[in-house]
């Protein structure tokens, strides 16, 4: 029988549970589809004495992760705790040096230190795998490096957060306010212990950091991300735009274009009727474009126990078979430094405003997009009581810039009533 391959498993929160549970139930289907068994032998969590819903006597016990990591019985070190320093870092750093694999479900350890861990694991002829850090099941970074490896690509985009997704669509179908369904949200546990992480856009941003490179073969640059959450999106924007054939998302979007790469994460309109504007509660959605496949649309669940264990199984198996590839997708040392895009592309826009009810107003909203090039699709006025009209215009496709010039001007003009509400439009 040929050699188990023997992990070392740190972390055992809802992941790496999820991953213990997974080879004690199905050990002879892992073992006969990477061709050799797979076994847990030791672990390391905070607490040993906790009951987490599985029996974990049989494996050996490490205070210290960073030991755990450095044991020379494993031979792939797997990180689950989390966190971008400290003890994961520490961990991490320690498996490559004592000649370990690596496979993390980290988003954030990889969008912040993923250049210097790349290079450190592929100096000590070791890789690491993190399909379980974006998406959560579902495999991406398979997809990326492997199904699409022939193509050129031209745009990666979807809604990585199911926090943030499962907020706007709730919002949506019952009619409720933000701060109703962010409370919602809290008291169901779909919040991280701080909030911004979800909301703010900050952990959907970690993972588009990491799709970037890899799609583009790019260093990661986390703190190039554009980024902005969904803590200002009003239910008004969101029945408005349903009236006008479009639902809100926080989408993440990343591309190469002449102006250097573009990373964002921000609230966008999408249409109704397209994949992303048909994705409902806390499901997850990444649109890959090639130029010889087109556009693909992978859909799953982004986390949770069961699905981002099973990407950390995916992960393993590979290891087990054998197969390695460099952890972006090309050696670390070839990624390119793309300059970062300092605008982004020309877009379609969706305008909220209050106008002051009086002859003219219009004319005056239209006079200042037309002087900043901006160009009007469609107009709706909404019924009103004087003195003051809600009016809804989507633009023609502009650059930011001349947006921005645009919402300046209105405050000049005297009919606009309070700060307008822009969103971009973006092509799905």
């Amino acid at each position: 029988m040929p050699e188990p391959l023997r992990l070392g498993l740190a972390g055992l929160g809802t992941v790496g549970i999820g991953v213990v549970k997974i080879l004690q139930n199905h050990a002879a289907l892992v073992a006969a589809r990477a061709g050799r068994p797979v076994e847990i032998v030791a672990i390391s969590a905070r607490d040993p004495r906790r009951n987490r819903g599985a029996d974990v006597s049989a494996y050996a016990w490490e205070d210290d992760p960073v030991r755990l990591a450095m044991r020379g019985d494993i031979d792939v070190f797997v990180e689950v705790m989390g966190g971008s320093e400290g003890a994961a870092k520490a961990a991490t750093e320690a498996a490559l040096a004592a000649g370990k694999d690596v496979v993390t479900a980290n988003k954030a350890l990889l969008a912040l230190h993923g250049q210097a861990l790349a290079e450190a694991a592929e100096a000590a002829g070791r890789t690491i795998r993190f399909e379980a850090a974006v998406a959560g099941g579902i495999p991406v970074m398979k997809a990326l490096t492997e199904g699409m490896a022939g193509n050129a690509l031209r745009r990666v985009l979807g809604v990585m957060n199911g926090t943030c997704n499962y907020i706007l669509t709730r919002m949506e179908t019952a009619g409720l306010p933000y701060a109703t369904v962010f409370e919602e949200a809290r008291s169901l546990g779909y919040l991280e212990a701080d909030p911004r992480l979800d909301v703010g856009g900050i952990d959907a941003s970690h993972k588009l950091a990491l799709l970037a490179a890899v799609a583009f073969g790019t260093r990661v640059h986390f703190e190039q991300v554009a980024i902005e959450g969904i803590e200002r999106v009003s239910i008004e924007d969101i029945r408005l735009a349903a009236d006008m054939g479009y639902r809100v998302k926080l989408l993440g979007v990343a591309q190469m274009t002449g102006r250097g790469l573009e990373q964002r994460m921000s609230p966008c309109l999408v249409p109704a009727d397209s994949p992303l504007g048909q994705l409902p509660g806390g499901t997850n959605m990444v649109v890959i474009e090639g130029d010889s496949v087109g556009q693909i649309v992978l859909r799953g669940p982004g986390a949770g126990e069961g699905p981002t264990a099973s990407a950390v199984m995916a992960d393993v198996v590979d290891l087990a078979r054998g197969f390695r590839v460099p952890v972006f997708g090309v050696p670390a040392r070839a990624l390119s430094e793309a300059p970062p895009a300092v605008q982004p592309a020309p877009a379609p826009y969706y305008l909220r405003m209050t106008l002051v009810d009086k002859p003219g107003a219009l004319a005056k909203v239209a006079a200042a997009l037309g002087d900043a090039g901006v160009s009007i699709d469609r107009m709706r006025q909404y019924g009103h009581a004087a003195p003051e009209a809600p009016v809804l215009i989507v633009t023609h496709k502009t650059t930011r810039d001349a947006l921005d010039h645009a919402l300046a001007a209105f405050a000049t003009t005297g009919v606009v009533v309070g700060a307008p509400v822009a969103l971009r439009i973006e092509a799905v």
